[in-house]
């Protein structure tokens, strides 16, 4: 025979101010435990979201990001020239030759340059990003010595207005417009003429050449062809799968991060949970006797007050997660550990994230609870009803 939930749950609700202050420390622990896992959903959301299942990047063998890589002119007219590579309405290959470089700019409330990403492209490189608005102002014109900054940046650093301009690779560059990058990593990044940057910066060749396929189904001839040809010495992705092994590295940090500062907290936490169950069985030591006198068994009482101890943390748990889920409309800045440049992204929260949260709730309570549930479990009943 087992004790009723709303007997359980009355007793949660007597001891009201003590329930509260244990379910407020397990709220604590579960917001840090969900806020790290909504900053690595949210950081894989940016980056996996910059890249389109329909492109395919293409850099120098054995780099891991475009500003490490190099490709030349005649490497890139080859990839137009293949045919998985799809045309617009005029037989034009949609293909973009892109340079991607670093500058300094000083952040917001801090004097210390920090690292920004400028892409050169053209308009067919616009194009390949369909999730990219102007937001505010006009696209950098061709053969000019303009750039439209994302919103991240516009935001993020000083003097990043439309109207006003920034001086980098000796020249100065007028910001024209501001753009929406659809919560992706574009939205940290600068873009201007790719021609343009390529003479400031003295490039010759690219750092990257996107190109659209025909078919998705055509990516594995795309790149056997580009394998098996000498001339290219490139390699060949989807774009999602090279933006998400660009978070690997500061996903694998917030991961460890949150794992240690969960793993302290929590400790905290059960402690606070084992006391608050000690005191009440403490308290209510005649209540165990009587119910051991009526028929209860010993698995009954270990299970009703293991059952509150899990009540009391799940009742912390959803406090938490509760929490948690405002810090969605906050954006958070951090520099990006594989390109070194500033990445804004923000807090995503999943059924996945909360399911976890209030799974590792849970377990809180049967950690803290369960000691305290066994030695209510094997009271006697006569030392119980005589102590009572």
């Amino acid at each position: 025979m087992n004790l009723p939930l709303h007997y359980i749950a009355r007793n949660l609700w007597t001891r009201r101010l003590t329930t509260a202050l244990t379910a407020g420390g397990m709220a604590l622990v579960v917001f840090v435990f969900a806020a790290v896992l909504m900053l690595d959903a949210g950081l894989r959301r940016t980056l996996v979201g910059t890249g389109s299942e329909d492109n395919a990047i293409l850099l120098r063998q054995g780099v891991q990001t475009e500003i490490q890589s190099g490709v030349s002119r005649d490497q890139a007219a080859l990839i137009e020239s293949q045919p998985t590579v799809a045309r617009n309405a005029k037989a034009e290959p949609m293909v973009s030759k892109e340079i991607v470089v670093l500058i300094g700019a000083p952040k917001k409330g801090d004097n210390k340059p920090q690292n920004v990403v400028v892409r050169g492209l053209g308009e067919v490189g616009i194009a390949l990003r369909p999730q990219v608005k102007l937001i505010e102002g006009r696209w950098f014109a061709p053969g000019a010595s303009e750039i439209v900054v994302g919103k991240g940046v516009h935001a993020g650093f000083e003097g990043m207005d439309v109207g006003g301009s920034t001086r980098f690779a000796g020249r100065d560059w007028r910001i024209v417009g501001v753009f929406d990058g659809g919560a992706s990593a574009f939205d940290s990044e600068a873009w201007g003429d790719v021609e343009q940057l390529g003479q400031a910066f003295r490039r010759i060749g690219y750092s990257s050449v996107i190109a659209r396929l025909a078919e998705r189904s055509d990516f594995a001839r795309l790149k056997a062809s580009v394998e098996s040809d000498v001339r290219l010495k490139l390699d060949v992705k989807v774009e999602p799968l090279f933006y998400e092994e660009q978070s690997k590295a500061l996903s694998q940090f917030l991961s460890i991060l949150g794992i240690a500062l969960s793993l302290i907290f929590s400790l905290g936490a059960v402690i606070g949970a084992a006391i608050t169950m000690y005191a009440a069985v403490s308290n209510r030591i005649g209540e165990i006797g009587t119910l051991r006198a009526l028929g209860f068994r010993r698995a009954a009482i270990l299970w009703a007050f293991l059952l509150e101890s899990v009540l009391l943390a799940l009742l912390g748990g959803v406090a938490g997660l509760a929490a948690a889920s405002f810090l969605q409309l906050f954006t958070v800045s951090t520099m990006n550990f594989t390109s070194f440049s500033q990445l804004s992204f923000g807090f995503h929260l999943t059924p996945g994230i909360a399911t976890q949260a209030m799974v590792f709730a849970a377990v809180m309570g049967v950690v803290g609870g369960f000691l305290p549930s066994l030695r209510a479990a094997r009271m006697e009943i006569v030392d119980a009803l005589r102590a009572g």
